[in-house]
């Protein structure tokens, strides 16, 4: 009589009912862990909304300074500023003297300066938004938010990477073709633990960087944590960089149409 060792006896009954019952189980856990994972990944305008939201909440009023370094000369603004997203923002120079008064002000796509001086409001054209703001490296676009980082960019994840021992998204935001932009893609680098953002490239048609904005020394203001230092370094210019300092800042809070005219424009204060 021929032996069949456990090896090769088939399996029969509840040998296949326990293996089926095993197979389901590491089949249910494969599916809830591919679950959790996938949950976890951000899509790129999940993480690009979440520093616009960060940064600028539904509203944002608040006190601002700027420091505009230069190898021939350095100065700093103070800067009341509010904004009403996605469509409104309004800038004024506090000090120092010379430039106190002057205002920018922002209504959907279109954008004024107000020159105390001379008295005058002068319209800036689509073509001036890229021009820079008072001699900084922030242009106007840049300081109003002419443009919707959101809404007129498609943003992709590329990839993540580990910048000074911190791991960090990569997102690639290109505009869309309706979109009237002014740059070829925006680079944002954020941590990935908590959707902060670190740094910003900003490129050209070309593919050159033209810009770079960092953030760094976080701080909490009301019920947020945001970086309070914001430094653009714009990589044509050696030696020129523009920081810009939160003071202190107030959001989601109800901000009167009034300050968005042209009327309070003209005011000095």
């Amino acid at each position: 009589m021929k032996i069949i060792s456990n090896r090769m006896r088939p399996r029969t009954g509840w040998h296949l009912t326990y293996s089926a019952l095993m197979a389901g189980v590491f089949l249910m856990i494969s599916l809830y862990h591919g679950t959790v994972f996938a949950s976890e990944d951000k899509t790129g305008r999940e993480i690009v909304t979440a520093v616009e939201s960060r940064l600028w909440g539904r509203t944002a009023s608040g006190k601002y300074e700027m420091t505009i370094t230069t190898p021939y000369w350095k100065r700093t603004l103070k800067l009341n500023m509010w904004m009403r997203r996605p469509d409104k923002s309004f800038v004024r120079i506090l000090s120092p003297a010379k430039e106190a008064g002057i205002g920018s002000l922002r209504i959907r796509s279109e954008m004024w300066n107000y020159l105390p001086k001379v008295e005058r409001v002068i319209k800036i054209p689509p073509s001036m938004m890229l021009q820079p703001w008072m001699g900084s490296d922030f242009s106007n676009d840049d300081l109003v938010k002419e443009s919707s980082m959101v809404n007129d960019y498609t943003h992709k994840v590329t990839g993540t990477e580990n910048l000074n021992g911190t791991e960090v998204y990569r997102v690639v935001s290109t505009p869309k073709p309706e979109a009237a932009v002014i740059w070829g893609s925006i680079v944002y680098l954020v941590r990935k633990s908590d959707l902060m953002p670190v740094r910003q490239e900003y490129i050209d048609e070309r593919g050159q960087i033209i810009k770079v904005l960092t953030f760094s020394d976080i701080r909490k203001f009301g019920d947020r944590e945001l970086p309070s230092q914001w430094e653009m370094r714009p990589t044509l210019k050696p030696g020129n960089v523009t920081r810009i300092r939160v003071v202190d800042v107030v959001f989601n809070q109800p901000i009167k149409d009034s300050i968005f005219t042209l009327r309070n424009l003209r005011r000095r204060r």
